[in-house]
């Protein structure tokens, strides 16, 4: 698993990208929430690393990852759980999404190099801007591994030039100015957003935050690369491991048809 893998993957169709946090509502439920979601047609999933104070994530998401520590899973953990499921047989990209502290905690040249024998292909870390990411970034580079980074609608054209440089294997666009959570409906503006970031990059562009079901999903693959759904796909999995796959194949179905 390289940073090609998740190239390519932009390359066949839209992509469905299924956030799942690890650890909730259990260990073992959230595995079993993984591998529904590759079942149901997933190109590539974040897995979700467990953190106190999550800045970018709504309730639904931030009580969810406070469950997951209340289970007990760290860094180590996740790690662990990402080997499982490679071990298992799944080979879709993995992205580990996590805050900073706890990487910098685990140390970043230990973070980078157990991520490439899990077979983990590169990691989101919102609170990381381009910025202050040169240690990371080189890491991921030695490793081959992606290293994603954020733009919003509010993003200036000076910073969108700074993502495009340095962003490897896709760009996060966060779809609206907010925390996560399913919306209603999405941004009439979302369109330009998408189209004023592809004006600077030939970078695959993801989008995410307000994405909750298979309309949406669709709406926003027409003009996307990549469409991210989380919170949605983590209020099924407080209900069961079927439902989280009834909305994955939904999304999937939505996103591929295009």
């Amino acid at each position: 698993m390289t940073l090609k893998t998740i190239e390519s993957t932009f390359t066949r169709r839209p992509a469905f990208m299924p956030y799942i946090p690890l650890g909730y509502p259990t260990p073992a439920a959230s595995l079993d929430a993984v591998r529904a979601v590759v079942a149901a047609g997933a190109d590539m999933v974040e897995l979700g690393v467990p953190f106190s104070d999550p800045l970018a994530d709504g309730q639904t998401i931030q009580a969810a990852t406070q469950r997951a520590l209340e289970n007990g899973v760290t860094v180590e953990t996740c790690l662990q759980m990402a080997a499982q499921l490679r071990a298992e047989g799944i080979t879709v990209p993995f992205l580990l999404m996590g805050y900073l502290n706890p990487f910098l905690a685990f140390g970043l040249e230990n973070l980078t190099a157990a991520a490439a024998r899990a077979e983990i292909d590169g990691f989101i870390i919102p609170d990381l801007p381009p910025e202050e990411a040169d240690e990371m970034d080189a890491l991921c580079r030695t490793r081959n591994l992606a290293l994603v980074y954020f733009l919003a609608p509010t993003s200036t054209p000076e910073r969108i030039a700074l993502v495009a440089q340095k962003a490897r294997g896709f760009i996060y666009l966060v779809a609206l100015t907010g925390v996560t959570g399913a919306r209603n409906q999405l941004s009439d503006t979302l369109p330009q957003f998408v189209a004023r970031v592809r004006a600077a990059t030939n970078t695959p562009l993801a989008v995410g935050f307000g994405i909750g079901d298979g309309a949406q999903a669709r709406q926003v693959a027409q003009f996307a690369d990549g469409v991210i759904v989380g919170s949605a796909l983590v209020k099924r999995m407080a209900k069961s491991t079927a439902a989280v796959r009834a909305l994955a194949e939904e999304i999937a179905g939505a996103v591929h048809s295009l």
